[in-house]
């Protein structure tokens, strides 16, 4: 597929997940092609970072459940930052745990994950929604029940992956991205290269083999397709372009110029070949 028609799937009110982690292996050629289609009202779950950010600084959110927003080497990212204190968006924050457990339960097609985390903690007094149970043995114990993330549609980024879906990551870490994958009712996911399914075992082994094509409807192969975040072994964070897209959030008219030369551009061809002109600069 094309980032296009991916974004074309995503409709204005649905819940949409995005894998990756803060400033790390995001699908952002996928999240620029959204922003392009013009879908809002999302919800949007995510371990979140630049994609959260720019989708809220262009009013494309209503909701955002995260365990965090940052930008890693920027601790707080800042678009999102304006849109929380502002009260832009409807908000639902958990710690780390409590988010994987919300996917958990999602990909296990369950209501919900018993966990004790949050109990005693503000994560429950900031979050009135939040309810608990009582287990049904003899312990009694009471727990916190962590609500599956009812996603429509998932976005990830792979370093590689065959034609018929199946995904390859050669970093340090998945983050969650099998399970964005399974939690959804329909997954995308974008890649660095698309390669023959033989050659996967060539490039990793096969522990890195996590995303299996029956939870996949669509690949896309975007070469630097999470750019600005980064992408190990393939390339690295780009430090510089991200310090420019952050201070963007002081600025609206330095924003209005950064969404016009960046995120308005009719490919990723064209995104490309314009931060090769950035960077010769």
């Amino acid at each position: 597929m094309t980032e296009d028609e991916v974004a074309e799937e995503i409709a204005s009110g649905m819940t949409v997940g995005i894998g990756g982690w803060g400033s790390r292996r995001k699908p952002m050629s996928l999240v620029r092609a959204v922003l392009r289609r013009g879908a809002d009202d999302l919800h949007l779950v995510s371990y979140g970072g630049p994609d959260v950010g720019l989708l809220c600084a262009a009013g494309r959110v209503r909701k955002v459940s995260y365990g965090f927003v940052s930008l890693d080497s920027i601790p707080l990212e800042p678009h999102f930052r304006i849109a929380r204190q502002t009260g832009a968006v409807e908000t639902l924050e958990l710690d780390e745990g409590a988010f994987y457990l919300g996917l958990l339960a999602a990909s296990h097609r369950l209501p919900f994950y018993p966990t004790r985390a949050g109990l005693g903690s503000d994560m429950l007094a900031c979050n009135p929604g939040l309810r608990t149970v009582r287990s049904p043995y003899d312990d009694g114990e009471e727990l916190v029940a962590v609500p599956a993330f009812d996603i429509d549609v998932s976005l990830v980024h792979m370093n590689r992956a065959d034609a018929r879906g199946n995904g390859q990551f050669l970093g340090p870490d998945l983050y969650f991205d099998d399970l964005f994958a399974m939690a959804a009712e329909r997954t995308f996911m974008s890649c660095e290269r698309i390669i023959p399914t033989e050659s996967l075992l060539e490039e990793g082994p096969v522990h890195t083999l996590r995303i299996p094509r029956l939870h996949v409807d669509g690949v896309v192969e975007a070469p630097e397709g999470a750019h600005f975040t980064e992408c190990p072994p393939d390339y690295g964070r780009d430090e510089a372009f991200q310090r420019a897209y952050a201070a963007t959030a002081r600025d609206l008219d330095a924003w209005d110029r950064f969404r016009a030369e960046w995120l308005e551009l009719e490919s990723h061809d064209t995104y490309r070949d314009r931060l090769a002109r950035w960077r010769d600069s």
